[in-house]
């Protein structure tokens, strides 16, 4: 959407999109690291609560050790302790850090957020009696007048009048917006700028529950719920938590019993079995797995789209069919001609010249492109419009011709069987090549304008201009990488199916829904669903509203009307239907994340346990030294190395989590084997690297 301003406003969204590590945010983090410590905020994620009690159980012992009765000496249970505690720490770090992101951006909207004068009507027309009163004192239902250089008080829906907007406060476009009652444009939003005319308009939410309102409680990561695939993954890893619990639990009455047995050795300590459970439960995803999740809806809102919950951001990634709407989506959105094809005994400059003169007065999208290609094409161009004495007849739904009247000749042009009616009635002819060249630009997709000339008592058509639906540059490259993701995209169009045919071959969608209504959309999505599939759709009008109600993933553009926001789960303020693929890239990316930073986590589990079991219980069973395949210094160093890297880990990663892992259009299969190739053979050498790094750094300080 083109947006506009005068005062050099900004998109907040954008204007958070800052550095990874951006200063503020990292106090305000390091800070909340500190502050998630309490027991009740540790609570909400088992895997950290594990590590989090084993800190605490660790510090214990350490107190023990320097009351003179420690199990293991008092530097090592300490070393331990400190790291354990770090673990706790980083994993905070990393949720504290995307909150802090998305925090941001909830600060930035809420400067959109104005208390304003407002013009409060007791009734709906302009000139009713006018009531100043506070904006924060309307209710839903109030009609307000708002005027040039005022500020729009709150959300609502035009009921007269039309002005210009500047709504780069919520957009940060600079280009101003046209508002006005009936169609699909009547949604105006509180905190935007009126530049130019007036309208009056109906407040449509109360104090608390505005655009802006929801949008700030959306991107706060504190509010965020989790989705439905984050909470089974948080189970399946609750679960490898506890088993390991249970199993690290038996591990000392089998030492005790051994070494009582054979007695030889002794015993494993507790601050070793500490150690060894947090070393060994999935703490690398549970300390990253929320900080994901806000991250991916922190991604979403610096591409300016306002997802109303982690749910949709999901969705969009696991979406399996697209509908798109042709026009502005697909297509340009406006037709432009193409090409001019002249009638039998009339010269192609002919018809341009005739045309172009046709639409000189003509502002339409369609008559502007005429212009444009009578002078590329023939250099028709400077004509002086006072020397013509031309009267320029605009178009009506009665003629559907419009043209120009001259001196000694009237020219029209306009759908072919108005034109056809009107030679004929005038006594001419209507040529049968004509008629042909009319059906050819038809089945091709394009609009058909005869150009028909009347002098004197005389009539006869010039020829046919062809008005093309222009698709836009790199989308059927767009389609064909959703193709390769196993994405079936699927046109949405009004047109007629010979014309939607063609426009879907150039594009080069999998399939299109012609003279679409309502109810063959909703019933296209429920068809989709009632197989298994997950659909998007990108909608505007109040007739989009059943249909988004029922996808899975609905976005919905600024612009639409209320009755659109509330049927769908995200807003796009650029108001961009091409933006439904950069959500389902978006949505994908976290997932892949996820996934990836699961697989490397549970690989890192399974390389550090070759690492500290041999070390762990050495001294009970002494032969285990033989498994210490990588030369640890000794069971001592080998213990600190598992713990210090395991909490080291999550600060290397936390970057990725937040960016996102690099998202490439490949099908489930190939993501597969390349998650497994690089992130699950990644996952068992980089600790084996790490470990033994970190026990050399140890050895040379003199630490083990």
């Amino acid at each position: 959407m083109n947006q506009s301003s005068t005062t050099g406003a900004t998109l907040p969204s954008k204007t958070v999109a800052r550095a990874m590590f951006d200063a503020p945010i990292l106090r305000a983090a390091v800070v909340d690291s500190f502050r998630k410590l309490d027991p009740r905020v540790q609570a909400r994620n088992p895997v950290m609560f594990v590590a989090y009690a084993g800190s605490i159980l660790s510090t214990a012992l350490l107190g023990l050790a320097i009351a003179g009765h420690g199990e293991a000496s008092t530097g090592f249970i300490l070393a331990v302790a400190l790291w354990l505690w770090f673990t706790v720490l980083f994993a905070n770090f990393a949720e504290a850090l995307a909150e802090g992101r998305s925090k941001a951006q909830a600060a930035s909207l809420r400067h959109a957020k104005k208390n304003v004068p407002a013009k409060k009507i007791n009734g709906t027309a302009r000139d009713d009696e006018i009531m100043l009163i506070d904006s924060a004192s309307l209710r839903k239902g109030d009609c307000v007048l708002v005027e040039a250089g005022d500020t729009m008080p709150a959300d609502g829906e035009v009921i007269d009048g039309v002005a210009s907007i500047d709504e780069s406060a919520i957009t940060g476009e600079s280009a101003p917006v046209i508002r006005e009652s009936g169609g699909d444009f009547t949604a105006v939003t509180g905190g935007t700028r009126v530049l130019s005319d007036w309208l009056v308009m109906r407040v449509t939410a109360n104090p608390g529950e505005s655009f802006l309102d929801r949008m700030i409680a959306m991107v706060e990561g504190a509010k965020r719920q989790k989705t439905p695939n984050e909470i089974a993954l948080t189970i399946l890893l609750v679960a490898l938590t506890i088993v390991l619990l249970l199993a690290t639990a038996t591990l000392l009455p089998f030492s005790l019993f051994s070494v009582e047995v054979t007695r030889l050795g002794a015993p494993v300590t507790i601050t070793v079995l500490v150690a060894l459970l947090v070393c060994l439960i999935p703490t690398t995803i549970g300390g990253l797995l929320s900080a994901i999740g806000v991250a991916g809806m922190s991604r979403m809102m610096q591409s300016n789209v306002i997802a109303t919950s982690g749910r949709a951001v999901e969705a969009a990634g696991d979406v399996d069919v697209l509908l798109l709407d042709k026009t502005g989506t697909i297509t340009l959105g406006n037709r432009q001609a193409s090409a001019f094809f002249p009638a039998p005994g009339v010269t192609e400059q002919a018809l341009a010249d005739a045309a172009q003169l046709a639409s000189l007065a003509d502002e339409t999208p369609e008559g502007r492109s005429i212009v444009v290609l009578a002078k590329q094409r023939f250099n028709l161009r400077q004509r002086e419009m006072n020397a013509l004495h031309a009267e320029f007849i605009p178009f009506t739904a009665q003629t559907r011709m419009s043209g120009v009247d001259l001196a000694e000749r009237r020219i029209r042009k306009g759908a072919a069987d108005a034109v056809r009616q009107s030679v004929l009635a005038a006594g001419g002819v209507y040529p049968s090549l004509v008629a042909a060249a009319v059906d050819d630009v038809a089945r091709r997709g394009s609009t058909p304008l005869v150009v028909a000339e009347y002098a004197g008592e005389g009539a006869r058509v010039l020829g046919v201009i062809e008005l093309k639906d222009i698709v836009k540059g790199g989308i059927r490259e767009r389609f064909a990488e959703l193709r390769r993701m196993g994405i079936k995209t699927i046109m949405v169009t009004g047109d007629n199916r010979l014309t939607a045919a063609a426009i879907a071959a150039e594009a080069g969608v999998d399939d299109f829904l012609a003279e679409a209504t309502p109810e063959t959309k909703l019933a296209t999505i429920r068809q989709h669903q009632a197989d298994g599939k997950l659909v998007a759709m990108t909608g505007d009008g109040t007739n989009d509203a059943p249909a988004l109600a029922q996808a899975d993933v609905a976005v919905v553009m600024n612009t639409g009307t209320q009755a659109a926001k509330e049927a769908g789960n995200m807003v796009d303020l650029d108001s961009n239907p091409t933006k439904l693929i950069e959500i389902v890239e978006i949505g994908k990316q976290m997932l892949m994340t996820r996934g990836s930073l699961t697989t490397f986590s549970i690989a890192n589990d399974v390389a550090k346990y070759f690492a500290i079991i041999p070390a762990a219980f050495a001294t009970t069973y002494p032969q285990l030294n033989a498994l210490n395949v990588m030369h640890l210094a000794s069971p001592a160093s080998a213990i600190m190395s598992a713990v210090i890297f395991n909490a080291l880990v999550i600060i290397f990663l936390i970057p990725l989590a937040l960016r996102g892992v690099v998202y490439r259009p490949l099908g489930a299969t190939t993501l597969l084997r390349r998650n497994l190739l690089i992130y699950g053979l990644g996952g068992i050498v980089v600790p084996f690297i790490g470990i033994k790094l970190i026990d050399v750094v140890l050895s040379l300080l003199g630490l083990t």
